[in-house]
């Protein structure tokens, strides 16, 4: 013979352990069921379980039973109730949804189960609602530039800097120009790229072509000098150190 009230307090004992506080004894007067009997309830919240559900529940639910004298063998006084955000008419959908399953499971125990199908309806139901209200934070945008140190780059202060830097090697140019090329005509006057590539062009001397070559060399002065800015003051300062030899000399 089935011991039917300590199956129903081992029942309690075991949901008490895994819902924790989510799990407590109501008053039957609160229960909305027609019972003087213990009545318990369980809170229900649609997210899944590794959100935190104390945190963000827009929507809950109570799934509220008392056991009958024979449960499991009948099944229990079942109701639900909105704590937040549920509407009526699922709740009564929910509720018919749940009498069923309790005809189905009669003979074992069946409240945790009918829990577990209630949440579930409730994720089905709400859940992508819920999932839609969480705040994301604002993704960066596309024209942001992240820079581990230093003063964010924009493109007034990138062109500043380009501006003084062209100024800059400008007047370093002309320091490394002889005399004669700046007091020349201005309509004869060298600039510091042509100063420089006919130093280089005396320094390497003529180039032979052979006689029976019908095409003459060419010379890519874009690969040559390519880093003719610091070319230019080395080949200034070679220049510089033997007029100073020869007039030791002298």
């Amino acid at each position: 013979m089935t011991d039917h009230a300590q199956e129903q307090e081992m029942e309690i004992e075991a949901l008490e352990a895994i819902l924790m506080d989510d799990f407590k004894e109501i008053d039957p007067s609160e229960s909305g069921v027609s019972t003087t009997n213990r009545c318990f309830q369980i809170t229900l919240s649609p997210q899944e379980d590794d959100l935190d559900a104390s945190n963000y529940t827009p929507v809950q639910l109570a799934l509220i039973f008392s056991h009958t004298e024979k449960y499991p063998d009948e099944p229990p006084l079942l109701n639900v109730k909105s704590i937040r955000g549920i509407k009526t008419d699922d709740l009564n959908m929910l509720q018919e949804k749940l009498e069923g399953e309790a005809y189905e499971s009669l003979g074992m125990s069946m409240i945790y189960t009918l829990a577990t199908s209630a949440k579930e309806w409730l994720h089905e139901k709400y859940g992508q609602n819920v999932l839609d209200e969480v705040v994301e934070e604002p993704a960066s945008t596309k024209d942001d530039i992240i820079i581990p140190h230093g003063e964010p780059v924009t493109t007034e202060t990138f062109l500043a800097w380009r501006e003084r830097f062209e100024a800059e090697l400008a007047l370093e140019r002309a320091k490394l120009m002889p005399e004669s090329a700046l007091t020349a005509p201005k309509d004869k006057r060298l600039t510091g790229r042509q100063w420089f590539e006919s130093g280089r062009a005396a320094a390497k001397g003529p180039t032979t072509v052979p006689e029976d070559s019908e095409e003459e060399e060419e010379i890519d002065f874009d690969d040559d000098f390519e880093d003719d800015d610091d070319e230019m003051l080395e080949h200034y300062l070679a220049q510089k150190s033997e007029k100073s030899a020869e007039e030791s000399k002298n």
